[in-house]
């Protein structure tokens, strides 16, 4: 089996409810995670593509957030009516969602400037 040609990573971290920077999976039930795992397992899409659980991916403003490597795409404000979309268009397809993306500029910056535009 070869290299994996999509791997998922779905932040799962939770932080207290209110909290300032926010929460990537609110609920606590990994539903964002579960159902990319459900979506790659009904296309047939392993083992070449897998979704993983990730803890704090340091993005929490814009999140939920994913990421898909070795592509290094990241996808914030991530909702469950998107997962289909993202499998078909970006992992299946090639493109990449451009409402999703989280601008280069906003990756990795001091939390405080990553909000509004």
């Amino acid at each position: 089996m070869g290299a994996f040609t999509h791997h998922i990573f779905v932040c799962c971290n939770r932080r207290e409810p209110g909290n300032c920077r926010g929460c990537c999976d609110p609920d606590g039930g990994e539903a964002l995670r579960a159902a990319f795992k459900a979506e790659v397992k009904k296309r047939n899409l392993g083992p070449l593509v897998r979704a993983n659980k990730a803890g704090c991916l340091d993005q929490c403003e814009l999140g939920p957030t994913v990421v898909i490597y070795p592509q290094g795409i990241w996808y914030g404000g991530v909702r469950l009516e998107d997962v289909s979309r993202i499998i078909e268009e970006t992992v299946i397809g090639g493109r990449v969602i451009d409402e999703l993306v989280i601008p280069p500029e906003k990756l990795n910056c001091p939390p405080a400037s990553r909000k509004g535009e």
